[in-house]
C-alpha cells in the first residue's frame, strides 16, 4: 500500500520541500516531471498547484497534500483539515487576501465600489465577501500579474500578500482584508478512514509541526556553578525546566535547554555575567512536545 500526496507546486513548492526535508524526507524534484522522488517507498509524491490541490484530494485522486486554506474555502472543497502549519514563501506567518486599489483612487471604502469590477484568482470567496457586504460588483477571474490590473483593466483587485511589498511597489493602497490563510495538511475522508493510511498522515503531521517548532528555536548547552544555578535558571526562558546533569567536579552542573532563537544574542551575554562557562548554540531539526 501506498500513500499519494500533493506538493504545492509553485510559490510554496520550495519551502515545503525545505520543510520536508528538515522532517526527515527527501524530495527529488525533476525539471520535466511532476512526480518527485521521495526516500520513503510508501509513499507517492505528485506537484499540483495548491489551488488544485482540495478538489484532488476530495475526489481521492490524493490521499493528502498540502494547500492554503483559502482555496479550500474557495473551492468549497469537502476534506479533513489533518494540522495547520504556518509556513510561506517568505517566512513563517498567515499570508493575506486583501482589497486594493490604486494610490490615487477616490474609493475608500467598499461600498464605493458598488457596480465596479474587482480583478482576483479568489473568484468565488470574493463574490461572497460584496454579496455579504451587500456590495453589487463585478469579479473578473485574473490569469496572474493581478497588481498590475488596475486602473485599466479592473477597479480594485484581491490579491495575496505576504509583506505587502509587491503591492507598494505597484502604487496599490489597501482598503480591507478579506482573509488570513496558512497552510494546511488535508486528507481525502476516505483515506483518513484507513487506518494504515491515517497513521501514516498522522506521523507527516508530527514531523512537520516538530520541523516548524524547531524553525525558531536554538539549543544552548553550558556548564555552571551550583551556587549560581538559581539565578541562571531564573533567567532562561525555556520551553520546560532545563536538564541538568553533574560533572566530575561536584561543584559544576552541565545544563541543556531549547530558547526563542531571536532571544539567544541577549541572553548569552547576561549568561556570561552569571558565570555559565562553555555556552554552545546548536540549530534544531524538530521539536516534538
Amino acid at each position: 500500500m501506498k500513500l499519494r500526496i500533493g506538493i504545492p507546486k509553485g510559490s510554496l513548492q520550495e519551502s515545503t520541500i525545505s520543510l520536508f526535508r528538515k522532517a526527515g524526507y527527501h524530495i527529488s524534484v525533476s525539471r520535466r516531471s511532476y512526480y518527485p522522488t521521495i526516500d520513503d517507498y510508501q509513499i507517492e509524491a505528485m506537484l499540483i498547484r495548491a489551488q488544485e490541490m482540495p478538489i484532488y484530494v476530495e475526489n481521492g485522486v490524493l490521499d493528502a497534500g498540502l494547500t492554503g486554506k483559502d482555496w479550500i474555502l474557495e473551492q468549497n472543497a469537502r476534506v479533513h483539515e489533518v494540522t495547520e502549519l504556518v509556513y510561506g514563501k517568505e517566512g513563517l506567518a498567515p499570508v493575506r487576501w486583501v482589497l486594493a486599489v490604486p494610490n490615487d483612487s477616490p474609493f475608500q471604502k467598499v461600498e464605493d465600489l458598488q457596480g465596479k469590477r474587482i480583478s482576483t484568482e479568489l473568484v468565488n470567496y470574493t463574490k461572497k465577501y460584496f454579496q455579504k457586504a451587500g456590495v453589487n460588483v463585478e469579479v473578473l477571474f485574473s490569469w496572474g500579474a493581478t497588481e498590475i490590473k488596475t486602473p485599466t483593466l479592473a477597479d480594485a483587485i484581491v490579491e495575496l500578500t505576504e509583506t505587502g511589498s509587491t503591492l507598494r511597489a505597484n502604487n496599490l493602497r489597501i482598503m480591507e482584508t478579506l482573509m488570513e490563510s496558512t497552510t494546511r495538511l488535508i486528507a481525502n475522508k476516505t483515506a483518513w478512514e484507513n487506518s494504515w493510511k491515517r497513521e501514516k498522515i498522522e506521523n507527516i503531521a508530527c514531523l512537520l509541526q516538530g520541523s516548524l517548532r524547531a524553525e525558531e528555536k536554538v539549543g544552548l548547552k553550558m556548564n555552571i556553578a551550583k551556587k549560581d544555578l538559581d539565578r541562571l535558571v531564573a533567567l532562561l526562558p525555556a520551553m520546560h525546566t532545563p536538564t541538568i546533569s553533574t560533572l566530575v567536579d561536584k561543584e559544576w552542573l552541565a545544563l541543556e535547554v531549547i530558547v526563542d532563537e531571536k532571544v539567544v544574542r541577549d541572553i548569552i551575554p547576561e549568561l556570561k555575567k552569571i558565570g555559565a562557562t562553555g555556552i554552545v548554540e546548536y540549530p534544531l531539526s524538530k521539536v516534538i512536545p
